[in-house]
């Protein structure tokens, strides 16, 4: 069982037991449609991160890119790889700056209007900085749309569907990574610069779509609430989960918890601080668990796969760069298929069972991943077929990888998350991603030259120990976070006093902020609020 927080690791099953929402058919609800059409535009951003974590390992097949740039290696070429999570590094700080007081939209039409720059750049350099220069611009820009876009997306997810889309989201990664790897598997055949510098430029065309329809994507109604907005925060609620009926008891549920959960939390502290990860033991809690996805997401070897496969096929003897091609396309469409496939299950199986099937079965699978590794390297004359076992287990790790790592990374920690916290919470477990993934995509390729092919299987070793430990932490730490609402999860952290009771029953009466008595409407009418 995992460590009792708050109330408790049972904590979690009392969350079914919250109020009863009319069930909804998105398919058949004219106001659900259009929203999970922005919903796609809002995804779009994971597609892009997707994108360059598998451009960077595609262009290093190019014969042309390698001629280009004097066949970068080693430390040099992770310097190439890691100048996008610089870029990264650098502009997250200010992510919560702008989500807290400007919106969730504006950070991401300014992020994807400067990845369009970086995209150009890159993809027209005559020269190393030129390309260096667009790398890290693109780094720079993902940031503010990436983890906005997650955030915003949640909160305004109807609360039937909240889990799936929100796991949905990271999993898009693996549309962008597909995307990249096809393309390049076309242009490689061009066997000139423009093999490389088409993958290049057509990195900025997913902005170009997010950027022209983020205009239309509603804002944050919970946003809305906390700048005292509460009409426009309604007319949001109503407009996209009631069908422009403002008196519709879900909407009226969620504008009230939303409402009620905000104002409790600015009693406790008007202005959010980072100190407040340290001052309870829920929020301390919280931070480990950002910590903790953040580095096990990038350290558990997928980011050998996502940007140094060309090596790590090197390493299992396959030298052709198309095949190389063929085999990460491949593997990437199948991650895609596994994510998509458990985002759709993630309220029925659950989070807690899924991040322990997925690190479990990554362990289990890297052990026979370095075992073969180590038999082609040290015994290749005596064990031929190790290195085809190897290539059969790298493409199981990624299955286990996607069961829950790739599409729980961000849903999950924006569950955990309290509004107050979120923009920050986000930052701090980005910035740890990143951080990680820069460290990593820096050092792997040095790695890789000091091992060398045959003895990469003690390489490998070090993640397999490493992975160990992650499925350690997570049986203990991880806590399960299925419920109705965002306001509702708190509960499994902070105990059954940290949200206002609100009774969907005694929500019978609509708010009318038409009028003047708006403002005087006591809320202790239709909350029942415990005492703090």
């Amino acid at each position: 069982m995992p460590l009792a927080i708050g109330s408790g690791p049972a904590a979690g099953a009392r969350l079914d037991d919250g109020p009863h929402l009319e069930k909804v058919d998105w398919k058949r609800d004219p106001g659900l449609r259009k929203l999970y059409f922005y919903a796609v535009i809002l995804c779009i951003a994971s597609a892009t991160t997707g994108y360059d974590g598998m451009f960077f390992n595609s262009v290093q097949n190019f014969e042309s890119w390698k001629n280009y740039f004097s066949d970068p290696q080693g430390s040099m070429l992770g310097l190439l790889g890691a100048l996008y999570q610089i870029g990264s590094l650098v502009s997250i700080p200010l992510v919560p700056f702008f989500t807290d007081n400007f919106g969730r939209k504006l950070p991401i039409a300014i992020g994807c209007v400067i990845m369009i720059v970086g995209a150009v750049l890159q993809g027209s350099c005559q020269n190393l900085g030129t390309f260096m220069g667009g790398r890290a611009l693109l780094g720079f820009g993902n940031s503010l749309a990436q983890i906005s876009a997650p955030m915003l997306l949640t909160e305004l997810c109807h609360p039937q569907h909240r889990g799936r889309l929100t796991t949905v989201y990271n999993c898009l990664w693996n549309v962008g990574a597909l995307i990249v790897t096809w393309l390049s598997f076309g242009t490689n055949f061009l066997n000139s610069n423009a093999s490389w510098r088409i993958p290049a430029l057509v990195q900025g065309l997913p902005s170009v779509v997010q950027l022209v329809f983020i205009y239309w994507v509603p804002e944050s109604p919970r946003f809305l609430m906390a700048k005292d907005k509460h009409d426009e925060a309604l007319a949001v609620l109503a407009k996209y989960h009631g069908n422009g009926d403002a008196s519709h008891p879900t909407v009226q549920f969620e504008y009230h918890e939303i409402k009620e959960t905000i104002r409790l939390e600015m009693q406790q502290n008007n202005n959010s601080s980072y100190l407040d990860f340290f001052r309870t033991k829920g929020n301390r809690y919280r931070l480990a668990v950002l910590l903790s996805l953040g580095i096990f997401s990038q350290w558990s070897g997928n980011a050998i796969i996502s940007n140094y496969q060309s090596k790590l096929y090197d390493t299992a003897g396959v030298r052709n760069a198309n095949v190389k091609l063929g085999l990460s396309g491949g593997q990437t469409a199948l991650a895609l298929i596994v994510s998509i496939g458990m985002a759709m299950l993630v309220d029925r199986v659950g989070r807690r069972p899924m991040f322990l099937a997925a690190t479990g079965g990554m362990f289990g699978t890297f052990v026979f991943w370095t075992l073969t590794a180590g038999l082609y390297g040290e015994h290749a004359d005596k064990a031929p077929g190790a290195n085809k076992a190897m290539i059969f287990f790298i493409w199981v790790f990624g299955i286990f990888y996607s069961l829950a790592w790739s599409g729980l990374l961000v849903g999950y920690a924006i569950e955990i998350l309290p509004y107050r916290l979120r923009a920050k919470g986000m930052m701090i477990m980005n910035y740890t991603v990143q951080a990680a993934l820069t460290l990593n995509v820096y050092a792997n390729p040095v790695a890789f030259d000091h091992f060398g092919d045959r003895g990469a299987w003690k390489f490998y070793l070090i993640y397999t120990c490493w992975i160990l430990l992650e499925l350690i932490f997570v049986y203990y730490m991880y806590v399960e976070t299925r419920g109705p609402t965002l306001e509702e999860l708190a509960r499994v952290i902070d105990g059954p006093n940290a949200v206002p009771e609100i009774d969907l029953g005694d929500v019978a009466e609509p708010v009318d902020l038409s009028s003047e008595k708006a403002d005087k409407i006591h809320v202790e009418q239709i909350v029942k609020a415990k005492e703090v």
